[in-house]
């Protein structure tokens, strides 16, 4: 008997641990009142050099705001903010972005050859592959694997996140070093290319 309730006891409380690591979007909006200074007021930043948030999945969020936290990444501009609050609390507010309607931007004319090329079919001759393999032929990601959503981000933020990988400044992309390793062939004319089609992508 004992040992029937010790498992019905065990179940209760795995049930009840399971409820509270669920994502609460509402409670994370109610978070997000020092993020809108940067990213805006749903996420859709009206500056180029912070990203646009709205519509990120939520893997990805939740990945780079912990590794923010810890110093994996390094993001000065969020020191600190982050500190206080526990992962629950930044799964609340990747839940609450994740659920925000990305705006639309448009691609230079002049870059769009180019840039659609590279992100469609890599640069053999570079022997770099595909953006789409990872982050879907949309730019839409892929969330179970915490590949972020690249569509609609602004070109000047790509920019920099492709140069801080290439340089080796930014490392938070795992052991196999994959955008590291993407990145440190690309030239800057090709970046500038690649960020501006992921702009107007749909």
């Amino acid at each position: 008997m004992r040992l029937l309730q010790f498992f019905v006891g065990g179940m209760f409380v795995a049930s009840a641990m399971s409820v509270f690591a669920v994502a609460d979007a509402e409670r994370g909006k109610a978070l997000t009142l020092v993020c809108t200074a940067c990213h805006g007021q749903d996420g859709n930043s009206v500056v180029g050099t912070y990203p646009n948030i709205a519509g990120q999945n939520e893997q990805y969020l939740l990945k780079q705001m912990l590794d923010i936290k810890s110093k994996a990444r390094s993001a000065p501009l969020m020191a600190g903010i982050l500190d206080n609050l526990d992962e629950q609390q930044l799964e609340n507010i990747a839940a609450y972005y994740s659920q925000q309607k990305l705006s639309s931007g448009s691609v230079d004319p002049k870059l769009v050859e180019l840039g659609e090329t590279i992100y469609r079919s890599g640069i053999k001759r570079k022997e770099i592959a595909a953006c789409s393999a990872c982050h879907a032929p949309d730019g839409s990601g892929n969330g179970p694997a915490a590949f972020p959503v690249l569509s609609g981000q602004w070109p000047e933020y790509t920019v920099a996140q492709l140069k801080a990988f290439r340089s080796g400044e930014r490392q938070n992309d795992g052991d196999a070093r994959m955008m590291r390793i993407t990145s440190m062939d690309l030239s800057d004319h090709e970046i500038e290319a690649v960020a501006s089609y992921l702009f107007g992508l749909h």
